[in-house]
């Protein structure tokens, strides 16, 4: 978060020549010759009191101006309890003194119908710590999704013991992490049928060493990172028998300048390998690509995702990959601060990315907002996948020297017209949604189980809110969530294809995501108005298993050795 960054605005730039790029011989490229209609009217509807959802971020503000309280926590959809519905898990932070009312993180439970039961007491989950981020998996592959939280005075691992109780385990799991951890995403890097963790650290910072700094050359203010110095990230290898080793340095992920405050795992080259995208804080991003031995090369710079088009790092903060317009290759998108504008890198198939944002709606209409969690999602079920962004500024008082700039700004929402366009649809998306919030973590899922994606956005200090998607299942769709057998039980690093009488489309099993933040693990895929789609498998076992033709608006679950399955 740069002192003087966003002092001035600069003008889009046009992006670099694509004529230019070469071709790739034998890759799939399927184009888009019209823009995709516009679509129905979709309502994102504000239910968090209906629902039952009263949780209250507390980032510990008490006049000190500590670094940590600018940034705020994530949340997560998961199943906590196995009942097949999607619940939330808010992340809290705490007061820096001792003493007064306890800050816990929030776990509701899915009552399947819409509204929500806060189980936290006694979930073993009912920690009081300045919480940051969070990811979810089964790590140890018996069937109940465990919790990682991410945390200032060091993350926690949670043993999902099942029915909605937790117990930690991170002592007993060798992990140690006091570093600032911020976001975390779980992965299979090696393929051996375990997930491991990699976890974002972002700079050295304790109360004792926070630095005065000011807006105003006489008030104190929060001090940016540039001030800081970065610290390295840490890889936890998944030894079994509930154990974790930190290979970070070994494998070549643990670059000590760095200050990352996001990661997505992506397969960036299609070689069949998880590889790594860490968002960086004025410091360069990294592209970490797999060498299919136990390390990683960083090839960021040489992609063209290190910097903005202008050579200098951004102030990155949440990202997500997917393959937004059929080229069957992940692109990325990154949340930046403000004056920098979204970053939405096309992957071009050869090892480099072209940031298509400033030459498009997507930049234009993100310049002066400051992203933190930022997803693509197929919220009107084409089967092209949109773009949501949480938006909120770290400085409450940022509009004295930057007029054109707020504390509170709303989130965005970008449809997806296909052939690489987007249209700003925020204000179409509601008034509930379209309002300033200062917004932070970000995710997905289908809570209420009628086809559609909702959203769940956290703020920094503030509430958090639960909004429905009205309308979006006007088109069809398909749900499918994974069962390792040889593979991690969640199928994380699965690769699941759907093909439909209007195209082909894929997508990965992925932990992590957005901003400190962790979005259902099940795919939804939009099928617009085919009745039916083919679908197959790619598992990170090696094995490929095509499951014929399945019909639109169900759910399905599919075990890499059963096959194929609807869910209730």
């Amino acid at each position: 978060m740069s002192a003087n960054r966003g002092q001035t605005e600069r003008s889009p730039r046009l992006p670099h020549n694509r004529g230019n790029v070469p071709s790739v011989p034998g890759l799939l490229c399927i184009v888009v010759v019209a823009a995709l209609a516009a679509p129905p009217s979709i309502t994102f509807t504000d239910i968090t009191a209906q629902a039952g959802i009263h949780f209250v971020h507390n980032a510990g503000r008490a006049g000190k101006k500590y670094l940590p309280e600018t940034l705020g926590a994530g949340c997560a959809f998961f199943d906590a309890d196995g009942d097949g519905w999607q619940d939330i898990l808010l992340i809290n932070s705490k007061n820096w003194t001792p003493g007064g009312k306890r800050s816990l993180p929030a776990l509701y439970r899915n009552n399947h119908n819409g509204t929500f039961t806060d189980i936290t007491p006694g979930s073993g989950l009912d920690v009081d710590m300045y919480g940051m981020g969070v990811a979810i998996a089964d790590y140890d592959n018996d069937g109940r999704e465990d919790v990682y939280i991410t945390a200032l005075e060091g993350d926690r691992l949670f043993h999902n013991e099942g029915n909605g109780k937790f117990r930690d385990v991170t002592k007993a799991s060798g992990i140690q992490n006091a570093n600032f951890g911020t976001s975390a995403a779980w992965l299979d890097y090696d393929r051996d049928g375990k997930v491991d963790l990699f976890v974002a650290n972002y700079v050295e910072w304790k109360p004792e060493n926070d630095l005065a700094c000011s807006l105003d050359g006489s008030a104190k203010s929060y001090c940016t990172p540039e001030s800081y110095t970065g610290t390295r990230s840490r890889l936890f290898h998944n030894l079994g028998g509930g154990r974790f080793e930190d290979v970070a340095e070994r494998a070549g992920v643990g670059d000590p300048t760095s200050k990352s405050l996001g990661v997505t795992v992506l397969d960036y080259n299609g070689d069949g390998w998880p590889d790594l995208f860490v968002a960086n804080d004025t410091q360069p991003n990294k592209l970490y690509r797999n060498l299919q031995n136990g390390t990683f090369k960083e090839e960021g710079m040489t992609a063209g995702v290190a910097y903005g088009e202008d050579g200098v790092a951004r102030g990155a903060m949440g990202a997500d990959a997917a393959d937004y317009d059929r080229s069957g290759r992940p692109h990325l998108l990154v949340g930046n601060f403000s004056n920098q504008m979204l970053g939405l890198y096309h992957n071009e198939g050869n090892g480099l990315f072209v940031d298509e944002a400033p030459s498009s709606t997507v930049g234009r209409a993100s310049l002066l907002t400051l992203a933190f969690g930022v997803f693509f999602f197929d919220y009107d079920l084409d089967g092209y996948p949109d773009i949501l962004a949480a938006n909120g500024h770290i400085e409450d008082e940022i509009g004295r020297v930057q007029p054109k700039v707020s504390y509170r700004e709303t989130p965005l929402l970008f449809h997806n017209l296909g052939n690489h366009k987007f249209e700003n649809a925020t204000a179409a998306a509601g008034g509930a949604f379209n309002r300033p919030i200062v917004g932070r973590g970000a995710a997905y899922a289908d809570f209420d189980h009628d086809g559609d994606l909702d959203v769940l956005i956290s703020t920094n200090n503030g509430p958090a809110y639960l909004f429905r998607n009205d309308g979006g299942n006007r088109n069809h769709w398909l749900s499918v969530r994974l069962v390792g057998t040889k593979a991690n039980r969640d199928g994380i690093g699965a690769v699941v294809r759907v093909e439909s009488a209007s195209g082909k489309q894929w997508a990965m099993v992925r932990s992590g995501s957005s901003y400190c933040s962790q979005s259902d693990l099940a795919l939804t895929f939009g099928l617009g108005k085919d009745v039916s789609a083919t679908v197959s498998v790619d598992w990170p076992s090696g094995t490929k298993q095509p499951l014929g033709t399945v019909a639109a608006d169900q759910r399905i679950s599919v075990d890499e050795t059963r096959g194929l399955t609807k869910l209730p």
